[in-house]
């Protein structure tokens, strides 16, 4: 759901602008691709604001993006409390670092990728998983941004050979996709091999962030959500952590040519 005062805040800048625009609801719905009474709809809140609405609504009133940069931030806004301050961190990171053990991390997921992730949760709605999908897409502009964080993420190998009947194509795209992010300077990419049993990351994921003033801050995902952690000691220790997994990890190159084997024997 986006965050309200924001999303209010939207309705009013188009009914403004429309106005501006001298265009009736129907007038302005034509243009726009939505009958008059959804115009309506969306402006008294009785709709969801759709992201293909407010881009289309953009691109008429020449906003210059306006009304869809304001969406992202309702939908920054509307996120769980729980997760807010870690967007922060991640948004102000000079440095970050991941371990995922069973996923390929949020930040380098493709759309296809992310979208059946989240549609593992059969609780959400179709729309829910659209909206959800928008955000975590946008949190990875941070990588491709011109003041981008240094960024490190380790995976197991099992990651990318998860890929069940139907599911190769998909696999196939997303490994690519890792890659080709790899390739960049600034992001780093290390798998961790089979043949590594047993290593202290197996416990779960985490991600840490370092800031302007040299800080760390850490955070751990669970089932129900996730948590930020700022205390020095356990800051420490998951800085330890991270080392230790880290070490299990092939090099870039190695884990370069792991991927292109995996991804061969998908294709």
């Amino acid at each position: 759901m986006e965050s309200e005062p924001t999303a209010e805040l939207i309705r009013a800048q188009l009914r403004r602008l429309r106005l501006k625009a001298e265009l009736s609801q129907e007038e302005f719905g034509k243009l726009v691709h939505f009958s008059g009474s959804q115009v309506s709809a969306v402006e008294l809140g009785q709709r969801p604001l759709d992201r293909f609405f407010l881009k289309r609504a953009d691109e008429v009133l020449g906003t210059g993006g306006l009304l869809t940069s304001l969406l992202k931030l309702a939908e920054r806004d509307g996120q769980p409390s729980w997760f807010r301050p870690w967007l922060e961190a991640e948004r102000q990171a000079q440095q970050l670092r991941t371990y995922q053990p069973t996923l390929v991390p949020g930040l380098l997921q493709t759309e296809n990728y992310a979208r059946a992730m989240i549609r593992t949760d059969d609780m959400i709605s179709d729309d829910e998983v659209e909206r959800r999908l928008a955000v975590r897409l946008d949190r990875q502009s941070i990588l491709f941004s011109a003041d981008h964080p240094k960024y490190v993420a380790v995976i197991e190998e099992s990651v990318l050979r998860r890929a069940g009947e139907g599911f190769q194509g998909l696999m196939v795209e997303q490994i690519a996709h890792l890659i080709e992010c790899g390739g960049r300077p600034h992001i780093h990419i290390h798998v961790v091999p089979t043949e590594v049993a047993v290593h202290v990351g197996l416990v779960g994921p985490f991600a840490l962030a370092r800031g302007n003033d040299g800080g760390w801050v850490g955070h751990l995902e669970n089932q129900l959500g996730g948590v930020v952690v700022d205390n020095d000691e356990d800051v420490a220790i998951l800085l330890s952590r991270w080392e230790s997994v880290r070490s299990e990890a092939f090099s870039r190159q190695q884990s370069t040519e792991l991927m292109k084997e995996v991804m061969t024997s998908w294709s």
